[in-house]
């Protein structure tokens, strides 16, 4: 199944940040349908990153946290101007982060699962580095997952 079928939205952005959680703030707002659920995922997403870094190798990071008060998974592609520490191997300038109700935890898994095997194409990972604005990545976005769930 294509990932964009398992996410009820997924907002892109090209960002300039200059460290890990300006980055997790503006996905926690992509993320989010308004500033109380903004601050939520936010603390959502921290909390897993404290556990451990959500960076995968290959410059991509797939920050993920549950939010209590959606239904829905949701989906937030930045695309980094300058690459920042997320306390992995090698500084991040793609992150995918996902925000998922409470309740799942096996859809939670396949995400996880859909992304990491999304990144692990040098091709894919290369056109979003090139991708010049949140429009081009969503175009992008969609034809890979397409093309890897065919």
């Amino acid at each position: 199944m294509p990932l964009t079928d398992l996410l009820v939205a997924v907002r892109t952005q090209v960002l300039t940040a200059t460290n890990r959680d300006d980055t997790l703030q503006a996905a926690s707002r992509l993320l989010a349908c308004d500033q109380a659920g903004a601050e939520e995922i936010h603390r959502s997403l921290c909390q897993r990153e404290d556990l451990g870094s959500t960076a995968i190798g290959h410059g991509v990071a797939i920050p993920h946290g549950r939010a209590p008060a959606l239904d829905k998974p949701r989906g937030a592609l930045l695309r980094l101007e300058q690459p920042v520490d997320f306390g992995g191997s090698e500084p991040v300038d793609l992150v995918f982060a996902i925000a998922v109700p409470a309740h799942y935890t096996h859809q939670h898994l396949m995400l996880l699962s859909e992304l990491a095997e999304l990144f692990s194409d040098p091709q894919t990972r290369d056109a979003l580095r090139h991708a010049p604005d949140g429009p081009a990545l969503t175009r992008l976005l969609d034809l890979s997952s397409r093309t890897s769930a065919a």
